[in-house]
């Protein structure tokens, strides 16, 4: 699926348009949304603004049909005014979504309450998870919504890598910056415990993930990072035996395949940003020293009180084990 501009010519369904401009594990915890809504309109092409980059992940959700290339909430979204019968604001509830929704002129508006432009809609809610907040949101606009339905697409292409176990280095900001030593450690007792393991990041994690590569005698061809677009990178965590990763879009890729996951928390709590309880999922952080400064450039103190052998052991207590 390749991101677009401007709404393409009708298709003859009426148009149902979906605004959540953000980065991958935010578009991932959108999903059971974009699950009910397909469900409460099968009859709409459904369009999702949301940054075009993701544009190899949107074309995993079956639900979407156009996908519109939203470059955050500075510009308008790609559709005329007046041509959209449901808008749906999963972006937020301030005055920035609220108000590209509104000039979307849409027949019915779907979002949290907006007085200014006279919406209806639940209050915004604090201290939820996000799956459970849009959740709630489509369930108070008469449309059931199951926050755990997490699941896409697997991509049709083989995976690069079948059946390791994936440890993603990769981080946006150095709030969630592992130490790589920690890495190592962790990436040597995964082997000792008979798993392949591969590293995988971004291109920006390149240099990060060589740094563990050497420290724990992995062959260069072990190191994914920045040689995967993200579509391949989805299919190797859905071929993943386990992912041992920070909070990143990685974990939320696990979920979504119900890859056996660790995930290492740090400035965000995972009350708002876990994975599903009910999955093979294991959190690991402190909140009692979490500072909370998702932009900060040095590693949370939440993130730091996590150690290897606590990530060694929980990938145990997941019963993760080599076939071999």
């Amino acid at each position: 699926m390749t991101a677009v501009d401007t709404l393409p010519p009708s298709d003859g369904r009426p148009e149902l348009l979906v605004l959540r401009a953000i980065k991958l594990g935010d578009l991932l915890v959108a999903v059971p949304a974009l699950h009910a809504l397909r469900r409460a309109f099968p009859d709409h092409r459904i369009s999702l603004a949301t940054t075009a980059w993701l544009a190899p992940v949107v074309e995993l959700i079956p639900e979407v049909d156009v996908h519109l290339a939203q470059h955050g909430l500075d510009h308008p979204v790609g559709a005329p005014a007046g041509v959209v019968d449901v808008a749906v604001n999963l972006h937020g509830a301030g005055p920035e979504s609220s108000d590209l929704v509104a000039a979307l002129n849409a027949q019915r508006v779907i979002g949290h309450v907006d007085p200014t432009h006279g919406y209806e809609g639940p209050a915004w809610p604090d201290d939820v998870h996000e799956r459970e907040r849009w959740a709630r949101l489509l369930t108070w606009h008469g449309i059931p919504a199951d926050p755990d339905d997490v699941g896409i697409a697997r991509p049709a292409a083989p995976p690069a890598v079948d059946g390791a176990a994936v440890v993603h280095v990769g981080a946006f900001h150095g709030a969630r910056h592992w130490p790589t030593d920690r890495f190592a450690e962790v990436v040597r007792g995964l082997r000792a415990r008979g798993l392949d393991v591969v590293l995988t990041g971004g291109a920006d994690d390149v240099v990060r993930a060589g740094a563990v590569a050497g420290a724990a005698g992995l062959p260069p061809e072990a190191v994914l990072a920045g040689a995967l677009d993200l579509q391949a990178f989805a299919g190797v965590i859905a071929a993943a035996r386990l992912v041992v990763t920070v909070d990143t879009g990685a974990a939320h890729l696990a979920s979504a395949y119900g890859i056996p996951s660790v995930v290492v928390f740090g400035p965000a709590p995972p009350e708002a940003w876990g994975p599903p309880a009910s999955g093979p999922h294991v959190v690991l952080t402190d909140a009692s020293v979490r500072r909370g400064d998702v932009f900060a450039e040095d590693p949370d103190p939440a993130l730091l009180a996590v150690g290897p052998d606590d990530v060694l052991a929980a990938v145990d207590g997941l019963g993760v084990r080599s076939d071999a």
